[in-house]
This record gives C-alpha cells, sequence and structure tokens, in this order.
C-alpha cells in the first residue's frame, strides 16, 4: 500500500487572465496519481518562487501568505498521519477529501461487480459490436472468476485494491485444476480478466500497480485439425437420404472451398458474389468476427453448390446464398455425417476452415500471404499455425529441392 505523498503548491492561471494576482493552488501526489484543489489565495506571479512554492519579498502580504500556506502543509501532514494510522489505501483523491473534510465512507469496488458491469455493456452491444458468443467466453470467465474468489478467498467478491500478480498465477493454478479447463482455455479466461481490468480498472486510474505486469503465460498452440483431400472426397461422394443431412454436408464443403467461417456463410448473400479480376465468380465479403475485407475466388465444387441451392425456398425467402442451419443443429448433424464417412476426427463445423487453409490451398502451393488475405486473418501468424502441420508440403517442397541440388551437382 502506497504511503508517502508529495505537496505542490502552485499558481493556476485563470482563463483570459491578463494582469494581477493569481490563485494557489495545491497539488496531492500519491504513487504517481495527483488531485489538486485551491487554497483561496492568490499570489502576484512577479514575486512567485517556483523552487520553494512560496512568495518572496518582506512584505506583510506575502509573509501572510507564506504563513496561510505553512498552516495549510502542516494539516495535510496531520491529515495524512491520522490515515497511515487507520492503516486504509491512500489514494491522492482521498487525501484531499480527508483534508477538505469532505470524505465520506468510500465505496470499496469490488472485481466481481466491475466485471458484470462489463457483461452487462457487452450484452446491451450485440449485434453493433459483438457477437453473443464472444459475450458467451465472458460470463464463463465470469463464472470461473466467481467460483476462484469463493474457494481462495470465502467470499463473494474481491477489493480491487487487492489485485495482484499473486492473484493472477492463482487464479491460473485454479483454472487449470479446479477449474478443469485446457491451457489454451485458460490462457482465453486470463485474457477477458485482462481487458476488463485493463478498461474498467487501469485506464480510470482506480488501480495504480497492473497486476498483469509481471504475469507471462506460455501457452503451445494447439495444432489445427483439418479433414485430408481423401477424407473430403468421400465425403462430397456420400449420398445422403435426408435432405437436411446432405444439405449440411453440402454447406460444410463449400465452407472448405472457400473457408468462410460458420458466422459468414450464414450472412453470405448473392450480392457479395460478383465478378473478379480474373472474370471468374468471386465472393467479396467482410468477416463478421472482426470486419476484415475477405476476398475469395471460388472454386468448382463452391459455384456447384451456389447453383443447386438457388432456388431453395429459404435461400429465395431470406436472400442468402445457402440454407445454412443454427451452429449447434449443424455441428449435430456434422457428427452423424462423420460416422457415415468413417471420419475419426471430431467433426465441427470450424473444421471446414482449416481444411481451406491446409488441404485445399497450402497443400496446393498457394503462398500463405494468399491464404491468409482470403481468411480474413488480422495477422499472418494466425495463418502460421496451419503452415506449421502440413507435412505433404514439407515434403513436396524437400522433393523440389533435392531435385535441383541433383542438377547442380550438390
Amino acid at each position: 500500500m502506497e504511503l508517502g505523498y508529495r505537496l505542490l503548491f502552485y499558481l493556476k492561471k485563470p482563463k483570459n487572465y491578463t494582469s494581477g494576482n493569481i490563485p494557489v493552488y495545491m497539488r496531492f501526489t500519491v504513487g504517481g496519481i495527483a488531485n489538486e484543489c485551491a487554497t483561496t489565495r492568490t499570489a502576484d506571479p512577479e514575486k512567485w518562487c517556483a523552487k520553494t512554492n512560496r512568495e518572496g519579498g518582506k512584505r506583510e502580504s506575502s509573509k501572510s501568505l507564506n504563513y496561510h500556506l505553512d498552516d495549510l502543509q502542516q494539516k495535510v501532514h496531520h491529515v495524512h498521519a491520522l490515515m497511515v494510522k487507520d492503516g486504509k489505501p491512500i489514494t491522492a483523491a482521498r487525501l484531499r477529501d480527508k483534508f477538505l473534510g469532505r470524505d465520506k465512507p468510500q465505496k470499496i469496488l469490488r472485481l466481481l461487480e466491475i466485471f458484470r458491469l462489463h457483461n452487462k455493456q457487452m450484452q446491451e452491444l450485440i449485434g453493433k459490436e459483438f457477437e453473443e458468443n464472444t459475450l458467451k467466453g465472458y460470463r464463463t470467465c465470469l463464472l470461473h472468476l466467481t467460483g476462484f474468489i469463493q474457494k481462495n478467498y470465502k467470499s463473494d467478491d474481491f477489493d480491487i485494491n487487492l489485485l495482484n500478480y499473486n492473484f493472477i498465477n492463482d487464479f491460473n493454478h485454479y483454472l487449470k485444476l479446479s477449474g478443469g479447463v485446457q491451457p489454451i482455455s485458460a490462457a482465453k479466461y486470463l485474457k477477458h480478466l485482462k481487458k476488463v481490468v485493463n478498461n474498467y480498472i487501469l485506464k480510470p486510474k482506480l488501480l495504480r500497480d497492473n497486476p498483469f505486469s509481471e504475469f507471462k503465460l506460455a501457452v503451445k498452440v494447439k495444432e489445427r485439425e483439418f479433414l485430408s483431400q481423401a477424407q473430403l472426397n468421400r465425403l462430397m461422394k456420400k449420398e445422403f437420404k435426408i435432405a437436411r443431412v446432405a444439405n449440411v454436408r453440402d454447406i460444410f464443403v463449400f465452407c472448405c472451398y472457400t473457408g468462410l467461417s460458420y458466422a459468414d456463410v450464414k450472412k453470405l448473400t448473392g450480392s457479395e458474389i460478383t465478378t473478379g479480376v480474373d472474370g471468374g465468380q468471386w465472393i467479396f465479403t467482410h468477416r463478421k468476427k472482426n470486419d476484415n475485407s475477405s476476398r475469395i475466388p471460388l472454386l468448382k465444387p463452391a459455384l456447384q453448390i451456389i447453383a443447386k441451392y438457388k432456388d431453395h425456398p429459404k435461400c429465395v425467402h431470406e436472400d442468402v446464398v445457402l440454407p445454412v442451419l443454427s451452429n449447434q443443429k449443424m455441428n449435430s448433424y456434422l457428427k452423424e455425417i462423420a460416422d457415415a464417412c468413417e471420419i475419426k476426427q471430431n467433426l465441427t463445423f470450424h473444421l471446414s476452415r482449416h481444411t481451406f487453409a491446409t488441404t485445399v490451398t497450402l497443400t496446393n502451393g498457394v503462398p500463405i500471404e494468399s491464404v491468409s488475405k482470403m481468411l480474413g486473418h488480422v495477422d499472418i501468424k494466425t495463418t502460421q499455425h496451419y503452415a506449421k502441420v502440413i507435412d505433404t508440403k514439407v515434403s513436396n517442397d524437400m522433393k523440389k529441392l533435392k531435385r535441383k541440388l541433383e542438377l547442380t551437382g550438390s
């Protein structure tokens, strides 16, 4: 807890000042954060000494002012000593208010209360700045944080003034053990907490020290799963008697050949498909997740699926390209499809995006910069996670190198 303070008397020129005496202010500084108030006295700027924070000269008016400032300084010292004795957190604002006699019982700002406020404000912006799925992650983080505080501190909330490295580190430990989440999920929840602390506590200067400043989280990125070309071919050739299952398979395959996420294929309209620079049909859209531009030349399998559903009632009525169901239903049907096609991976809709990045593009020699652009990634490092797992591409690249070395005799 910060105990020391600094007190400074200075002149503060009013707006439109031309000449004459200037009001004297006093500035309280604790832990690098300052607050100020007026002394109700004025001083001659020609006689004011910035080094001593007093008015120079032997005139009676100067002596009277300086005696008054000395008296104020002693009173502040006395007030500060009382606050130290009470053992309560000292801030510049609290010191100033205590000195002015307008200190009221300070409401203790609590972490879970602030986190709930964040979630409430995010809820109000669903559909404008955020998606429901994003809020879901913060709600889950709040549940874990609540459980952690109840277990470790036997409390229903936590004073933000007590936030420190140990709290963050212990929460990380709790997530992996008592919380039962994977390291990559723990990292995500800590990222959520860091955002709330930064935007709702640190930026408003409710806390001086950043509890995350010394905390380093090393997480091994989980390798992306994807379908091989053989699996994708088997999936495409499989005949399904139930129309809705066949529809889900087609939409999944469409995304395997376009890289669109669930949210982006669901909102895809005919107006977003137009002629590209090569004269072929392209998708010109913006990712719902980050609003990044995404331009994708349409391959033959994707074009065939578009043509297949152009007269589908849902597509006509809602002006969309494909009849996409809810994400939950899509993933439910995909499990059935995986069993029918003897695919061992956990077939989720997002696997189609991974398959586009790996099997369809990178494995076939499409430059990673182009793949990153089509996927609408903010940072090419995200795309590089896919490149790390493509053994067939590594093999093909090395074969080219071997042939080149053989030709040169190396």
